[in-house]
């Protein structure tokens, strides 16, 4: 454990000191204002028309321009969008050390490589949790400004703990990709893990399975096919929380087993 409050800080100091940081933090705040805009455009239909988007949009967004609709593009957006900032996020912190060549100085440290491994899980964690975050403070300081109707505490406190769910199954679901970064030695290997989950989530729900595939599972939990579909069963959140589990021991499995030339 002692090792572990060591290694945090100086992973901490290692991924701040880079750009992802930035980038990942655009990327996901873009998220709130975009959805503001498209709250914006339902309330003036007469402008939305004019733009040519009003009917494909109302029919995604329920042609409702409220904090139920804005937030439930929030959550949307954070299981999807979140798929890829944090598996970048992840990719960037294992990858790193294999395309920087820092990963033969880091393994000859008189550290065990579970510390190593355990300690970068924690900061994407922090990472990713503080980018949630953000996210819905944001999106609350943009419906405000918007003045969407809508708004109670019993809302605030139904939505955060769904959009608080999304999140944390999104962010779960990184570990795996941290493998794949760790197995192909970069960055290339894991961002092709995460386009292929992208497109086959989509194939899987199309089917009909959605709820048995892990990197469905956050976009269902939100209701992007509806209602019914925000009620997930407890076998699918089993299998998100065993994929992350497989993922992180996989990880591990790795880094202390596997011939890292």
């Amino acid at each position: 454990m002692n090792k572990i409050i060591i290694c945090v800080p100086i992973e901490i100091k290692k991924f701040l000191s880079s750009k992802t940081p930035l980038i990942t933090m655009i990327g996901l705040m873009i998220l709130p204002f975009v959805g503001g805009f498209f709250m914006i455009i339902l309330k003036d239909p007469v402008v939305a028309q004019k733009m040519g988007i009003i009917s494909t949009k109302a029919q995604i967004l329920g042609s409702n321009a409220d904090w139920p609709s804005y937030f439930s593009l929030l959550t949307q957006g954070i299981s999807l969008g979140g798929l890829i900032i944090f598996g970048f996020v992840t990719s960037w912190i294992f990858g790193r050390e294999y395309s920087d060549r820092t990963i033969k100085d880091l393994l000859a440290l008189p550290i065990s490589r579970n510390t190593i491994v355990i300690s970068k899980f924690i900061v994407i964690f922090l990472w990713c949790m503080f980018l949630s975050i953000s996210v819905f403070l944001i999106g609350l300081f943009v419906g405000k400004i918007i003045g969407l109707p809508g708004w109670s505490l019993e809302f605030l406190f139904s939505s955060s703990i769904i959009f608080s769910i999304c999140s944390l199954l999104t962010i779960l679901l990184s570990t795996p990709v941290a493998f794949f970064a760790s197995f192909g030695h970069g960055y290339l290997s894991p961002l092709g893990f995460m386009i292929i989950t992208l497109i086959l989530s989509q194939i899987v729900v199309a089917m009909g399975f959605g709820e048995f595939f892990p990197w469905s599972i956050p976009a269902l939990a939100s209701g992007i096919a509806g209602e019914e579909s925000a009620a997930l069963t407890n076998i699918s959140l089993s299998i998100v929380f065993l994929t992350s589990i497989i993922g992180l021991i996989s990880t591990i499995f790795w880094w202390r087993y596997a011939d890292q030339d």
